[in-house]
């Protein structure tokens, strides 16, 4: 049984004034889905991977039921065995989205202005080593939910460009390392010999770039007074 109710509320605005230097720069990882600037991940789970065996005995007798083929009419025995099948993908959704929804709120109620990157996640799709993965973390799912809570708690999400080279400039001095490779997982910078964490330092990145479209940061680095590296060509 279903039921539906439909009601009508004022649109809710708050009153709560951020404080815009309570800031958190997340980035994007397909392992816990974020590292911030304190090397905090998000969740570990792989829920589809968790599910994967259960639901690929599943779909296993499906392909066996008579109605598997175009040609066939769709048995009884097929249509039960669609839902089973169908209700392994919900609850695998489900889980997802649950996870999401408390972390997404967790960092809400914490942070007044939470900083991210605007990844071209279809893009990186594309890859089918990562597709899996990628798709597995639901990251624009993440994005939406952080957007609207933040409007419920009045607080701010800021996107960065995703063209912004977050995981190869150094957050001490701002050198970009254009030799560093996906394969690099820590390095250290040659102008002023800091050793960083690659998602680390990205998400210090993403958190200092962040700080500057909103006019917290008027300057991003003090340690190098002449910039040579041209970085917009560059991405993370």
């Amino acid at each position: 049984y279903y039921a539906s109710v439909l009601f009508q509320f004022d649109e809710f605005k708050s009153n709560y004034v951020p404080d815009i230097e309570n800031a958190i720069g997340f980035d994007y990882a397909t392992e816990g889905l974020y590292v911030d600037g304190q090397g905090n991940k998000g969740s570990n789970h792989k829920y589809y991977r968790e599910s994967h065996e259960k639901l690929a005995k599943a779909q296993r007798k499906l392909s066996r039921k008579i109605g598997s083929k175009k040609t066939e009419e769709k048995s009884s025995n097929y249509l039960k065995q669609l839902k089973k099948v169908s209700r392994i993908h919900s609850h695998i959704a489900n889980q997802r989205k649950d996870n999401l929804h408390k972390l997404s709120t967790d960092i809400v109620q914490r942070f007044d202005t939470i900083c991210l990157e605007d990844l071209n996640i279809t893009g990186m799709t594309q890859n089918h080593n990562l597709a899996q993965a990628i798709n597995s973390v639901a990251w624009n799912e993440f994005i939406r939910q952080l957007k609207y809570k933040s409007e419920w708690y009045g607080k701010n999400v800021v996107l960065i460009g995703r063209f912004e080279p977050s995981s190869k400039k150094c957050s001490v001095c701002g050198y970009v390392n254009k030799e560093l490779t996906l394969n690099d997982r820590e390095w250290i910078c040659p102008e002023c010999g800091e050793h960083h964490d690659r998602d680390i330092n990205a998400a210090m990145n993403i958190l200092l770039e962040g700080e500057r479209i909103i006019g917290v940061r008027s300057t991003e680095y003090t340690l190098m007074e002449n910039p040579t590296v041209d970085d917009r060509g560059f991405t993370s």
